[in-house]
């Protein structure tokens, strides 16, 4: 078992119930028998990089990116090297009409991730060339009950909930004690209806400030 460092206590209950089980046997499958994205060791990537005890705010994604070479266990993330896909091309102009950062040569986000953004895909794996080829073997119970967790154990975190998928997540979360930023997908089908302009990065970081908790440095181009 890849080491989850202290999410591992809120995590096991999950772990132990039966639909884990299932979604463990539904990756045996397809691991075997399928080009799967992330690789295996890759995937519980965004609470490796994450600790429970440093989240402040969290990005949801829908699933994986389902090209060679793309996918690392973090949403909206790709590999060093790797082409920045067009949603990623659209969040990094956001951050610079708000706050001004230059976009970064790599679309790697782990620097994110260490700042304590929760970079969580709704379902954590994909096959290959398939989008959503995953969405119904369990994964959406496994991080909704996620989002719940951290709902409940955790106080005044930032949700960002960018497009339909990731805004029906609202429900999960307690807005009397997090803060939670519904806008558009930044894909280029949906960026112009509201993901431009939104100015999340500024807006979560006012919100933590507010609460006396360390801003997040979105800075990637350096």
């Amino acid at each position: 078992m890849i080491d989850l460092g202290d999410w591992k206590e809120p995590l096991a209950p999950l772990f132990a119930d039966e639909r884990y089980q299932k979604i463990r046997e539904f990756l045996k499958y397809e691991y075997s028998h399928y080009v799967v994205y992330p690789d295996m060791y890759d995937l519980f990537n965004c609470f490796r990089f994450t600790p429970f005890a440093n989240v402040k705010a969290v990005l949801l994604g829908q699933d994986p990116y389902h090209e060679p070479g793309q996918a690392h266990g973090l949403c909206f993330s790709v590999k060093e090297g790797v082409k920045k896909p067009p949603s990623l091309e659209n969040i990094f102009k956001e951050l610079k009409s708000d706050l001004g950062y230059d976009a970064p040569k790599s679309g790697d986000l782990t620097r994110w991730a260490h700042e304590g953004v929760l970079l969580m895909n709704t379902a954590l794996t994909v096959r290959e060339h398939q989008a959503n080829s995953h969405a119904n073997c369990g994964w959406s119970w496994f991080t909704d009950s996620v989002i719940q967790i951290l709902s409940k154990e955790k106080e005044h975190l930032v949700f960002l909930l960018w497009g339909g998928n990731a805004r029906r997540k609202k429900a999960l979360i307690d807005t009397k004690k997090h803060l939670v930023l519904e806008c558009a997908h930044p894909s280029p089908l949906s960026a112009y209806n509201g993901f431009f302009g939104c100015k999340h990065f500024s807006k979560t970081n006012a919100y933590l400030e507010s609460h006396a908790i360390p801003p997040i440095d979105w800075d990637l181009s350096s």
